[in-house]
């Protein structure tokens, strides 16, 4: 069993940074798939970013340029840098773990584990 705890949301202006953290316990996250994804009030979840237990890295289109996750398993951690933040980017974010252990899907549902979510809000 994986347990994730978020951190690092708030409230930041138009164009403004904030980096996300996602804190990791109960199993090494190394082998893992991990992602990062938002919902928006009255919007599904979506995927923002994901990133295999390689290093490889996949994005929404809608923050590719913007936002880099990364990981550091020896912390057992993952973390969203947010640049260039729109309001749009305004949603309760979300850290997902995966553990079949292969790629990093896209899809909220091929998520076994999650976080409790940290709110982001941009304000224009």
């Amino acid at each position: 069993q994986v347990q994730l705890v978020e951190s690092g949301g708030g409230l930041v202006q138009t164009g403004g940074s904030l980096r996300l953290s996602c804190a990791a316990s109960g199993r090494t996250i190394s082998s893992y798939a991990m992602g990062w994804f938002r919902q928006a009030p009255g919007k599904e979840r979506e995927f923002v970013a994901a990133i295999s237990r390689a290093g490889s890295k996949y994005y929404a289109d809608s923050v590719k340029g913007r936002f880099i996750i990364s990981r550091d398993n020896a912390k057992n951690m993952v973390y969203l840098q947010m640049s260039s933040l729109k309001p749009e980017d305004t949603a309760v974010y979300y850290c997902a773990a995966d553990d079949r252990g292969y790629g990093a899907s896209t899809t909220a549902n091929e998520y076994n584990y999650w976080g409790q979510g940290t709110q982001v809000t941009v304000s224009s």
